[in-house]
């Protein structure tokens, strides 16, 4: 079946008992067992729910995958996935990821041990040169959040396996519908399900895919031993979501290519931040690893300082200033100020996150509608 068949009938079977188009949601937070010490399919909820294995198994089939497991956030999924290591360990991680991982990798793995080293995506050399002996994951996202730079992913595949150790790629933005890293060679692949999965703004939660058996099971250890899971009602909306996912972000690649151009073209614009555009450094890269589309997050910087930036990104109407991205709501930040400010400041700076830089995730708006919003902003703003 193709991929938007899958997204609507792969572990979303009808309900055998009533014949119900959409499976039941399934709140049960424990399960009767056929007698002591016999265990059926499911026990607790923690462990396992009807809901949450369907979203597992829809997930899993749209990344190419085998398994799929959903957490509680984004957050709590890379968390277990850095949790495959342990104290004196290393992770080479993407210098352009999402201001969270930054601080996990920083903050808490570093509590724990593990050493962390940042390094430009976009730049294999660089890349390979950061890994030590000590290393066991590289962990990159393409595109990245928020300077939209573009990892090429079959190249860290081959990295990773020369030097023994894990992949794990954020496919937050790039979404199964434009990129599949375990099809690549991936070990791991994460998503924010809170974004474009659910595309809605009204859940939260994460998953991991992987194909290898052994990787799933060590895993799900970990999910069940630490218990960050993601509800039931949570998994029933996300499923819902995902009956959607290919014709949103379809159209959503095509807002946002329209809204580069434009910004692109603009004198009150100091650089525009997307793969689609051929100057984009990425952009070969990217028309290679991203099919049918290059994305519907883009960045720009504004000709001014932090102020300025500010100002915009306050004078946007129809852009709701806000964190996060991926849904139908058109959503517009500022990464110095918001989705990046646990990054530490000279950090920011070493990797161009600039105080005047401006983050877009483009919903379903008409695009017409968002461009000029965006010309108003820039106009009271500047």
């Amino acid at each position: 079946m193709q991929f938007r068949t899958r997204a609507i009938h792969v572990g979303q079977q009808r309900d055998p008992q009533t014949g119900a188009v959409v499976p039941p949601l399934h709140l049960a937070s424990t399960f009767v067992q056929p007698a002591a010490g016999e265990w059926g399919r499911y026990d607790y909820s923690r462990s396992g729910n009807p809901t949450r294995e369907a979203l597992e198994t829809t997930v899993a089939s749209l990344e190419g995958g085998t398994h799929a497991l959903a957490f509680s956030s984004g957050m709590a999924a890379v968390h277990a996935a850095t949790m495959l290591l342990q104290s004196g360990d290393h992770i080479v991680a993407g210098a352009d990821i999402y201001g969270g991982t930054y601080r996990l990798l920083h903050r808490i793995c570093r509590r724990a041990g593990i050493e962390v080293t940042l390094a430009p995506g976009n730049d294999l050399q660089r890349l390979e040169d950061a890994i030590t002996p000590a290393t066991r994951l590289l962990w990159v996202e393409s595109p990245g959040n928020p300077l939209l730079s573009i990892t090429d992913l079959a190249a860290c595949v081959e990295i990773a396996r020369r030097h023994g150790i894990l992949l794990g790629v954020d496919n937050t933005f790039a979404t199964p519908v434009l990129t599949r890293p375990l099809e690549l060679g991936a070990d791991i692949v994460m998503h924010s399900a809170t974004k474009y999965l659910g595309g809605h703004s009204d859940l939260l939660g994460g998953v991991l895919a992987v194909r290898d058996e052994k990787l799933r099971d060590e895993l799900y250890f970990i999910q069940n031993a630490t218990g960050a899971v993601m509800g039931p009602l949570e998994c029933f909306l996300c499923s819902r979501g995902l009956k959607t996912l290919e014709l949103r972000v379809r159209e959503q690649c095509r807002s946002a290519q329209k809204l580069a151009e434009i910004l692109n073209n603009d004198r009150r614009v100091r650089r525009v931040l997307y793969p689609g555009l051929p100057q984009h450094p990425g952009h070969e890269i990217a028309a290679q690893q991203m099919q049918g589309g290059f994305g519907a997050m883009l960045s720009f910087e504004v000709e001014g300082d932090f102020e300025a930036a500010r100002r915009v990104v306050n004078s946007a109407r129809l852009f709701q200033l806000a964190v996060s991205l991926g849904a139908v709501e058109s959503l517009i930040e500022q990464p110095a100020s918001m989705s990046h400010a646990s990054y530490d400041p000279q950090d920011r700076a070493a990797h161009g996150i600039t105080d005047s830089l401006i983050r877009l995730s483009v919903g379903l708006e008409a695009v017409e509608d968002l461009a000029n919003d965006l010309d108003q902003a820039l106009s009271n703003a500047l």
